[in-house]
């Protein structure tokens, strides 16, 4: 079974939004008639699904395509190719007035809590604005609204007056939840939300995100680098390198049982509290740098720096299949990687 097939092992109603090989790839130009001589492939045929109800986790490292990949489904970058199936709706076929009713069931928590807000428009104002796009209400109720949403994510309504600048970076991170609560989505893109926030932050912030869907009903995609926070909140995890899914499983099974030589090297880079847990771990530090996704290997696109390569992965590039029930991965030496051969046995306690 590939990828494709994977929403056939649960209810199609379950499904909330399919991805489908998409493709993001940015032109690259040059000359006084810029012409296009080549193009950066951003996300190269990225597939999944994500379950209603579900955190669904997005790891790798910085320039991989995670945020591309989220603000593509949101429609925010037009996609060069594939399918963004959201409640058996075709984004990609709809025009812009469709696009915005859709809209306000799809929202979006930015990475930064400071450059995603005006700071020329008090948090009252910033967050009022969609719901006058997306609600009709009245000024009263607006009013209510915003005080309503403040309340949910631990701020007072007297705070609706202040202007951003005004608030740390915590306070300025609730009210950008606010606001993409405004228009009671069903799914919310969660774009490394906590990732400027100092550490004693942290914790707050994903416990109101963990809070919201438990207590409204949300469906999340988590985008991050930190996997042990990844770990904590998410109920399914997908590992993405150069534009493409190299491992998707549960949780708990990637984590214990991770089947990508890259997605084993990411986790022997979490640090464990226990002190003799971790002198007796065996870390595996990658060589060399990410290869530019202008001109990505001929073959698997890890075989740049991977420990276990041969001549296979130098030459064709492994398919993204199910391995496991659930557990999907690309690599010619998955039988390398049980049983302590090949790479060392990570322990994450």
């Amino acid at each position: 079974m590939n990828v494709n097939e994977m929403s056939n092992n649960n209810n199609v109603s379950d499904t909330m939004l399919s991805v489908k090989d998409l493709k993001i790839h940015f032109p690259i130009k040059k000359g006084v008639l810029q012409r296009q001589v080549g193009a950066v492939r951003a996300v190269d045929g990225v597939t999944f699904d994500i379950f209603r109800g579900e955190t669904f986790g997005l790891v790798g490292e910085s320039g991989c395509g995670k945020t591309t990949t989220g603000r593509a489904i949101l429609q925010l970058y037009e996609p060069t190719a594939g399918e963004i199936v959201f409640d058996g709706i075709n984004l990609t076929h709809l025009d812009t007035n469709d696009l915005r009713d859709m809209r306000k069931r799809m929202q979006m928590i930015f990475q930064d809590p400071f450059a995603s807000l005006n700071p020329r428009l008090a948090v009252g104002m910033a967050i009022a604005e969609p719901i006058r796009i997306h609600s009709g209400l009245d000024k009263e109720n607006i009013e209510k609204r915003i005080n309503y949403l403040l309340e949910v994510v631990g701020l007072s309504p007297d705070v609706a007056a202040r202007f951003p600048h005004e608030f740390s970076g915590g306070q300025r991170q609730r009210v950008g939840i606010a606001r993409a609560l405004a228009s009671e989505p069903d799914f919310v893109v969660c774009d490394e939300p906590i990732s400027a926030l100092d550490v004693s932050i942290q914790a707050q912030v994903v416990n109101l995100i963990e809070d919201l869907r438990s207590d409204i009903g949300l469906t999340y995609l988590f985008i991050g680098h930190d996997l042990s926070m990844i770990r904590h909140i998410s109920d399914r995890v997908a590992v993405m390198y150069l534009g493409q899914i190299v491992e998707l499983a549960e949780t708990n099974q990637l984590f214990l049982s991770a089947l990508n030589p890259y997605t084993v090297s990411l986790i022997s880079a979490i640090p464990v509290p226990d002190p003799i847990i971790e002198s007796k771990r065996q870390r595996i530090v990658l060589k060399g740098d990410v290869p530019n996704p202008a001109n990505p290997p001929k073959g698997c696109l890890f075989s740049t720096r991977c420990p276990l390569v041969i001549d296979e992965c130098i030459n064709t590039r492994p398919l993204l299949k199910e391995w496991r029930p659930g557990h999907f991965a690309a690599c010619h030496r998955i039988d390398e990687m049980g049983e302590g051969r090949g790479l060392p046995a990570i322990q994450i306690a």
